[in-house]
This record gives structure tokens, C-alpha cells and sequence, in this order.
């Protein structure tokens, strides 16, 4: 079951990016509450309680009890927004909801167990999909989804469709996606890449060789057509030697 904590809230008349950093400056969030009959309502929070509150519960969907000037909302803190350099809080998003109408939600996915693929197989186990989009009422919600994956073997991949959920949860991402996989060792890999590589520099080499081998023996073909001996030139005529003049 999703945690349920009471946040206490008040109107802010104010808005815009000036209004909000002087709000901040006084030790508030400025924040919004979307949803319900009212529409959207901006509020604030004590910046103090609203961090305490977030160590103590890191899910990331927190049904609270908003107490807006003593009207008690029931919302979903929806979104966080932090600051770039120093990560402190400088905005909220709730959604109003109702105990008894069903909501879309994004679930964590936590993988469990070793699969036989890496202990036995000395596989990898790569963990491609964090999450799950799910229709479920606010009480059903929880922190995580466990998936036991001691059964995975190497080559094998874990689809959306392979996750066995409560009825009471609807599934609304593709089943078609992968969520985790086992794959070879990346060492042999590499080893199979840089085998392949020596092999293909390999090649130009011997085929080289073989055109000089066969130049030389084209060449060894022509001289001999021309009367050349080995290893005379073509087109190099022979010298006659001249008969030595009686006395």
C-alpha cells in the first residue's frame, strides 16, 4: 500500500518566477494541486516539514492528506522539481484524486534473485525497463513491482507480457517490451572483434604478394617472347661478340 502522510497548506494569491523565489526566500514551495471540481489551485508548503516528510518516504507515488486552510484534499504528489546545482526543492505538483475512481500510475520494476544465465552461464543481466504504466485504484498503489528473474537463462529476454500482475492492476505499457535480458560476456566479445580484425588486416597482404608473384612472372613470360634471358630487361638487345682478327 502507497504511504499516506498529512501535509499542512495554505493559498498563495501570488504567482509567476518573481513571486515564487520570494516565497522561497521565506521558507516556503510554492505549489499546485490539479484535478477535481475546483480545478487547479496554487498553495504553499513549509520547505522545512515538506523535506523532512521526503526523507522519510522516497516512493514515487505518496498519497497525502493536503490541509488546505483546514480543507482536507486527498491527493497524489505527482511531480517534484529540483533545483540544478544545489537540488533543493523549489516546486510541487498534486493531482486530487478519489479513493474510488481507478488512476493511471508509473510503477517501479525491481528485478529479484540471480539468473542461471549469470550464475551458471556467466552471463550479464541487463535491466533495460525501469518502469511500468498501470491503471489501479489509489489504495492498490505500491512502492514497487518485484519481479523474480532466477529463472532467466542466457539469450533470454523478459517481456511486459512475461509480468504475472494482480487483477487489480490494469497494464498499459506495450507487452511487446523488454524489460531485462541476459547476454553473453562482453570479454568474449571483444576477444571475437579483435580476431576478426587481425584476420581482415591480414588479408590485404597475401592477396599483394600474389599480384607481385604473378607481375614478375608476366614479366619473366615477355622477356622470354623477346630472346631475353632470365633477368634481362625487356626490349634490352643481346651484344654480339665481334671474332677476334687472325695475325
Amino acid at each position: 500500500m502507497a504511504k499516506e502522510i498529512k501535509i499542512s497548506a495554505s493559498k498563495r494569491e501570488t504567482s509567476g518566477s518573481s513571486a515564487a523565489q520570494a516565497l522561497r526566500r521565506t521558507g516556503f514551495v510554492p505549489a499546485v494541486v490539479y484535478g477535481g471540481e475546483k480545478g487547479a489551485r496554487s498553495i504553499k508548503i513549509n520547505l522545512h516539514n515538506f523535506d523532512l516528510m521526503l526523507k522519510h518516504h522516497s516512493s514515487e507515488n505518496l498519497i497525502v492528506d493536503l490541509d488546505v486552510d483546514g480543507e482536507i484534499i486527498k491527493a497524489l504528489l505527482r511531480e517534484i522539481q529540483h533545483e540544478a546545482v544545489m537540488g533543493g526543492v523549489i516546486h510541487a505538483d498534486f493531482l486530487e484524486i478519489s479513493m474510488t475512481k481507478k488512476m493511471r500510475v508509473t510503477i517501479p520494476i525491481e528485478l529479484k534473485g540471480e539468473p542461471v544465465g549469470v550464475s551458471q552461464q556467466s552471463g550479464t543481466l541487463e535491466h533495460l525497463l525501469r518502469s511500468i504504466e498501470v491503471e489501479c485504484l489509489p489504495g492498490d498503489l505500491v512502492d514497487a513491482f518485484d519481479v523474480d528473474v532466477t529463472e532467466m537463462a542466457l539469450g533470454k529476454t523478459l517481456m511486459i507480457r512475461d509480468i504475472v500482475l494482480d487483477k487489480k492492476y490494469t497494464v498499459l505499457t506495450a507487452g511487446d517490451v523488454a524489460v531485462a535480458t541476459v547476454v553473453a560476456p562482453r570479454e568474449e566479445k571483444v576477444e571475437e572483434g579483435a580476431a576478426a580484425a587481425a584476420e581482415a588486416a591480414a588479408t590485404p597482404e597475401v592477396i599483394g604478394k600474389k599480384k607481385e608473384e604473378g607481375a614478375e612472372g608476366e614479366a619473366g613470360k615477355d622477356a622470354a617472347k623477346g630472346g631475353a634471358k632470365p633477368g634481362a630487361k625487356a626490349g634490352e638487345k643481346k651484344e654480339e661478340k665481334k671474332p677476334a682478327a687472325k695475325k
